[in-house]
């Protein structure tokens, strides 16, 4: 691989491109990094972006985007979408095809990802996205007292609270509403009945269901809580309350998931809501993951082969496109 460190639009950014000479115009996939959007780098994600671009014979953008608490929402969206957007109107200087433009991350940049994707839904003036790569994300901060949020509460690597705390951190760089964000009282209780048709326990498949969950009560919602959190409801922050009308333009979308994350089900309900508005989705569970196991793929001292496993399929998904 050719290794580059560049900025996008004051954004920096590191290009992997594959040495061999290719017969035609490759795929470009951008990727946003992990880490709850107040850890993770261009360093730490070096091995996982190394190992997509010479796998999948393609173009990886890993972008360092601002991180929280310093830089608070939207920076880490704006840059995401800023070094996207620069790539996409300079994408001949990388021999990339433009009808193949990928946007991927996992976790938090599994959000972001996902959030730029809606973004470009509706832009004519660009290409087309031709997919998005969601791993793990975190799509919605309502309730986290979803089946999965309850099933592994204290599983390594994201324990529901620290879930919970990052996107605190990263919406004002404080953490002092955390217990009625858990509680699920920092969202007035008519909102969050507004957006049951796509926040709901119910349409996690029942299978999903059965270990341990329980149903949560709603509490009635402190008026000043909400005053400075009403942000969560919007979709750049929460991809999975974007309308009907936005999820529809979205690109064909791998999902994975995890059975042991809090975030299982942030991902089964965006998968729901893809497939409900015809967007094709190829959805890969692995019933032994856990958070963050795909940055562990070729560790030398913490490897799982399901993780392994999960950076086969997305290569095997960029190849198809």
């Amino acid at each position: 691989l050719f290794i580059k460190d560049l900025w996008f639009d004051k954004v920096p950014v590191r290009i992997y491109q594959p040495k061999a000479p290719s017969a035609s115009q490759r795929r470009g996939v951008i990727f946003f990094h992990g880490g709850g959007w107040v850890f993770g780098s261009l360093e730490t994600y070096e091995k996982l972006c190394r190992s997509i671009a010479k796998e999948s014979e393609s173009v990886v953008v890993s972008v360092g985007y601002r991180l929280a608490p310093e830089h608070k929402y939207p920076a880490a969206y704006e840059d995401c979408l800023n070094a996207t957007l620069h790539f996409m109107k300079n994408i001949e200087h990388y021999g990339v095809d433009p009808a193949h433009i990928i946007v991927s991350g996992d976790s938090a940049g599994g959000n972001l990802a996902a959030a730029v994707s809606q973004t470009l839904a509706s832009r004519s003036d660009l290409p087309k996205l031709r997919a998005q790569i969601l791993i793990y994300p975190g799509l919605q901060a309502l309730d986290f007292n979803l089946p999965s949020y309850q099933q592994n509460r204290a599983v390594p690597l994201l324990f529901r609270e620290r879930a919970a705390f990052y996107v605190l951190q990263y919406l004002y760089g404080d953490a002092s509403v955390l217990e009625d964000v858990l509680e699920g009282t920092h969202i007035p209780s008519d909102i969050i009945l507004n957006y049951r048709k796509w926040v709901n326990a119910e349409y996690i498949p029942e299978k999903f269901r059965v270990r341990g969950y329980k149903p949560h009560v709603l509490l009635e919602c402190a008026t000043e809580v909400y005053e400075e959190l009403k942000k969560f409801c919007e979709p750049n922050l929460c991809p999975l309350l974007a309308e009907d009308a936005v999820v529809q333009q979205l690109p064909e979308t791998f999902l994975l998931t995890c059975e042991y994350d809090v975030l299982r089900d942030d991902g089964l309900l965006y998968k729901k809501r893809l497939e409900d508005n015809g967007v094709p989705v190829t959805w890969y569970h692995l019933d032994d993951g856990f958070h963050g196991i795909i940055n562990s793929f070729n560790s030398d001292w913490f490897s799982f082969s399901s993780g392994k496993r999960g950076v086969d399929n997305i290569v095997n998904f960029l190849k198809s496109l």
